[in-house]
């Protein structure tokens, strides 16, 4: 179970304020409009921004001094986070190993596979199409097999009928996992997730059904929608 208590989140004069829980396996959206703060929830759930007050907690272990290396979570990017100047089995390799010493190349072999992206792995980021590196940074997640994986708009680049291809295809890798996905596009929200958190006005909301929310929207989100 996550559990964000009387959380806290400031940077300048922005203020972000959570206090909800969400379970394993669950497939939850973030959505709000543009500087509301849904990157920022993630970021502070990955590490990278410090809580101005309350505790982010996952099972019940407290995750505030954890450094993000040693946080039970793996995080997606726009911009993938692929090293150019790696193979794409070494950059998967950096998801069990950072220095790249102690790296079972089978895992990695089967980890291609399971994207679609079998007998690539000696090729270079730059060779592959925007899908297929959107593939490989997954691969590199999936890898890791940690119980979250935070999506922050990693397929936002592709059209819409590859980036269904890639949120069809976490959904059917993610197994168990918690994923938390930051998404602009309601199509997203409705086609991937069971739960939507809303963030908007300073609060990201506990997460509420999806349906149920896009079928009778608050104030926040009819107006961030446009209805």
């Amino acid at each position: 179970m996550l559990s964000f208590e009387n959380v806290t989140i400031q940077q300048d004069d922005f203020s972000l304020v959570a206090n909800w829980q969400a379970g394993p396996g669950q497939r939850i959206a973030v959505i709000g409009p543009s500087g509301a703060g849904k990157s920022t929830l993630l970021n502070a759930l990955a590490g990278f921004i410090p809580l101005a007050s309350g505790h982010i907690r996952w099972e019940g272990q407290p995750l505030d001094e954890l450094t993000p290396g040693r946080r039970p979570l793996s995080i997606l990017f726009q911009d993938q986070n692929l090293f150019p100047h790696l193979t794409v089995a070494q950059n998967l390799g950096l998801g069990l190993d950072p220095s790249l010493r102690r790296v079972d190349s089978a895992a990695v072999d089967r980890a291609l596979e399971r994207v679609g992206l079998g007998g690539l792995g000696n090729r270079r980021p730059a060779a592959l199409s925007g899908g297929q590196q959107s593939r490989a940074a997954l691969a590199r997640a999936l890898l890791r097999a940690r119980p979250m994986l935070l999506l922050d708009e990693p397929f936002a680049a592709l059209g819409p009928a590859l980036k269904a291809e890639m949120l069809a295809l976490v959904e059917e890798l993610a197994g168990p996992a918690l994923v938390l996905m930051v998404t602009h596009d309601p199509e997203d929200a409705q086609r991937f997730s069971s739960h939507t958190i809303l963030v908007a006005d300073g609060v990201a909301a506990p997460p509420a059904s999806t349906e149920a929310l896009f079928a009778n929207p608050p104030p926040a989100l009819a107006r961030y929608l446009g209805t």
